[in-house]
């Protein structure tokens, strides 16, 4: 088994040329590796010791980050989007950085969450946010949130979601809460769009426990952009820090302040 695994969507021809250049350099070296299309059937086995390659935007890293963490591999960021808050890697860099991975680069630890669903779905996972929300367009649910047992607020919103540090440049941004840097060991709880009620985040620690519950409504879940389940009325999702990081290969572009500025002057942010 190889201990090197791009990773990309079929559609993303750049990705896949990169892929192969990379691959065939680094074979010359002696280096095997494998790919794997993120929108295959049949996920590939992945050990400990493999490095795993995101080539694409955030969406694709956020799939790839989701094959790395079951395993405990290390994840490569490879910038191939526009923006890219989630990336850190240019294309022109892929070779040097993954050579560097497999010679012991340092690692970054990102927290992760492990989400509940009553009766449906157990340890499922998130590296961004898990949303609550109205399943169509047309009307909106009404979510009662709880930390630690403890009811917090009740909102009448488009949903209401938890974030983590890293998922804090993403929906949770959008929806008008906080950036934060990603070494932060916390939880971040945001309504989106609500209806005359609070609209700011709340800041929990990351080992407290969220539990966000479905009222009147029936409401989708929805983890990192993908539905996970529905909620029926009275029905919740339990969203903790998962007990594995997610490991991403550090490089000097890692920095947040960076990212922000890069995002902010080409006014995606």
């Amino acid at each position: 088994m190889s201990n090197l695994l791009f990773t990309a969507f079929s559609n993303r021809t750049d990705a896949l040329e990169i892929a192969a250049a990379v691959g065939a350099e680094l074979g010359a070296a002696g280096i095997d590796s494998t790919m794997h299309l993120l929108d295959a059937a049949v996920e590939p086995a992945v050990a400990p010791d493999t490095v795993v390659v995101s080539l694409g935007g955030d969406g694709t890293f956020l799939r790839a980050a989701r094959l790395a963490h079951r395993a405990g591999a290390r994840i490569v960021a490879v910038n191939l989007g526009q923006v890219g808050f989630l990336l850190d890697v240019p294309s022109t860099e892929v070779a040097s950085t993954v050579v560097g991975a497999l010679e012991g680069a340092p690692v970054v630890e990102r927290l992760a969450l492990r989400i509940d669903v009553d009766g449906a779905v157990e340890d499922e996972f998130a590296l961004n946010e898990v949303v609550v929300e109205r399943p169509a367009a047309g009307h909106m649910v009404k979510v009662r949130t709880y930390v630690d047992d403890e009811e917090y607020l009740t909102y009448t919103a488009d949903g209401a979601m938890v974030s983590t540090p890293t998922g804090s440049t993403g929906y949770s941004l959008s929806a008008g809460g906080p950036v934060v840097d990603p070494s932060m060991g916390l939880l971040v709880i945001t309504p989106v769009a609500p209806h005359f009620t609070i609209d700011r985040s709340i800041i929990v620690p990351a080992e407290a426990i969220v539990r966000l519950e479905a009222l009147d409504k029936p409401a989708v879940v929805v983890a990192d952009g993908q539905r996970v389940a529905t909620l029926d009325p009275g029905c919740s999702v339990v969203v903790r820090r998962n007990a594995r990081p997610v490991r991403v290969v550090a490089t000097r572009n890692f920095g947040l302040a960076s990212r922000l500025r890069r995002s902010l002057r080409e006014g995606h942010a």
